[in-house]
């Protein structure tokens, strides 16, 4: 399972993100600024001792990971209807994938910033 320091040191290496400590000590990663951002993803205890980390995805992503191992829809997120899945115990995802995971949870994110915000943050420039 990834460690959090490497966890935080990929979610630092994307665009235009920052991180805030909110929701009961969880490390929330957001993309944007401080006048509007979006989060993209949470990482915080799960079962003890290992790091859950929590992240949007697609319809079809959400379908496919649900009910692997080790992942599950994310505790209150998904419970309101949005695709988001927690990784919070082994086996889940290994770490090239849930990288890819959270790259793409970014970019779903910083989609819901406004156009303007976007350009001026070069993001989402397809």
């Amino acid at each position: 399972m990834m460690t959090r320091d490497s966890f935080n040191a990929f979610c630092a290496s994307l665009p235009a993100t920052f991180q805030v400590v909110q929701w009961g000590g969880s490390t929330v990663w957001k993309v944007g600024n401080a006048e509007q951002s979006k989060v993209f993803t949470i990482a915080g205890l799960s079962n003890g001792s290992q790091p859950g980390y929590t992240f949007k995805v697609s319809p079809i992503a959400y379908e496919m990971l649900r009910e692997e191992p080790g992942l599950r829809p994310a505790p209150y997120l998904a419970s309101r209807g949005m695709k988001w899945i927690q990784q919070y115990e082994d086996p889940g995802l290994g770490e090239a994938d849930l990288k890819a995971y959270l790259a793409e949870s970014h970019r779903l994110a910083s989609r819901n910033l406004t156009k303007k915000l976007q350009r001026a943050l070069g993001l989402n420039q397809d």
